[in-house]
């Protein structure tokens, strides 16, 4: 992407002295200290790059901006900041929800790079043409556009916005703010040509293809691999906005299923019984609930719930506490089968890496994500880490 003018990276006052020092500061610390993830998020571009490119040029907007992720979010869809900004654009959930993506327990379309890339180009668009500047525009984009406007507003005779309005309100704005235009400004020289920069042997991911299929109502994502004939990791990274493993029930819902498996799915998914197509539903405890109250709610057994819940304590709960509800009798009568063994297979101890989550372990070794959480006391939204251990009871002696 080099060889046309590109109004951002080619703006006359990216060439500021005091500007091109903070640049070259960023540009240092890339090519050094934060190498290693400048060189993954780079990898990790593949994956999405044709698809931005097309939503950029739909608009007509600065090619460059298909950098603007690599500072957000290192390009990683699941990536979420301190203050709550989550999906590869940084979305805060209040902003999302005004621009008509989905943010709940449930789903978090700010992680849908197909669904949130749209809406973030339209916003900077947007912001583009209420601040007359790209550089305000960035920086609004990270500060909010409310703080930039009236900081603006304080200024006397400055007309209409331009980028070097950036550097005469830099100082008045924060820190993170400050860093955000020259921290892009070094993300994208280099991500532009990083063979001249020492990243000449990264070899991006390839682009993310896929077949669109439609489930209508309440659905578990490791149903959905099997009906495919997957690996449910390979479902899972194709839809990383939801969070549950599990769709809204109630209506239809799109989801991605690798290439050439979306005819095998729809097949398959026919022949699924509607009670067999969720294996677990997540209930919150209201006020005077017992765990009978909630087994007769959804037609289980109190003793399945206190297999699929091993760390609940029926005396102590506690409004808002979050019960696994084993829906599917498949999934129940596993339960009941692992109860009645006293678990005496084999047991595999499992050293967590970088990438597992605890469905993706479970769907490499034949078990259930429900089984996986009773074996090690965990939760549906516990966390694990590189070089945690999971206990797997694996058939067999």
């Amino acid at each position: 992407m080099t060889g046309a003018l590109d109004p951002i990276l080619d703006s006359p006052w990216a060439r500021d002295p005091a500007l091109e020092r903070e640049i070259q500061r960023w540009m240092q610390s890339l090519r050094t200290r934060e190498a290693p993830r400048l060189r993954r998020s780079l990898v990790r571009m593949g994956r999405y790059r044709t698809m931005v490119e097309e939503e950029i040029r739909r608009r007509k907007l600065p090619l460059s901006l298909l950098y603007l992720p690599i500072v957000e979010s290192w390009y990683s869809p699941r990536a979420v900041s301190w203050v709550g900004a989550a999906g590869l654009w940084q979305f805060m959930a209040p902003t999302a929800r005004g621009m008509g993506l989905q943010v709940d327990r449930l789903m978090d379309q700010r992680r849908d790079p197909f669904l949130s890339t749209p809406r973030a180009l339209d916003y900077l668009a947007e912001l583009r043409d209420r601040f007359g500047s790209w550089f305000l525009a960035l920086a609004a984009y990270n500060g909010g556009p409310g703080r930039m406007q009236r900081i603006l507003r304080s200024l006397e005779g400055e007309g209409e916005g331009h980028d070097g309005l950036f550097l005469a309100i830099r100082s008045r704005l924060p820190r993170e703010t400050r860093n955000f235009v020259p921290r892009f400004l070094a993300v994208a020289r280099i991500a532009r040509n990083p063979g001249a920069y020492g990243f000449g042997d990264v070899i991006p991911d390839g682009p993310l293809v896929f077949d669109q299929v439609e489930v209508p109502d309440a659905t578990s994502l490791d149903v959905v691999a099997r009906a495919a004939g997957v690996e449910l990791a390979a479902i899972e990274e194709l839809n990383p906005h939801l969070l549950l493993g599990l769709t809204p029930s109630g209506r239809t819902t799109a989801l991605r299923v690798p290439p050439g498996r979306g005819e095998p799915f729809r097949l398959a998914y026919r022949e699924i019984p509607p009670e067999e197509r969720v294996t677990f539903l997540e209930h919150q405890v209201i006020r005077g609930e017992t765990l009978t109250h909630i087994a007769r709610l959804y037609g289980v057994r109190v003793s399945e719930l206190r297999a699929a819940n091993p760390r609940i304590e029926p005396r102590r709960m506690q409004i808002g506490q979050r019960v696994i509800v084993p829906k599917a009798p498949s999934v129940r009568d596993g339960l009941r089968a692992d109860a009645g063994s006293g678990e005496r297979n084999r047991l595999l101890v499992y050293q967590v890496r970088s990438g597992d989550t605890l469905s993706a372990i479970a769907s490499r070794h034949r078990v259930g994500v429900t089984e996986l959480l009773r074996w090690n006391e965990l939760e549906l939204n516990s966390i694990i880490r590189p070089g945690d251990e999971v206990r797997i009871y694996l058939p067999g002696g």
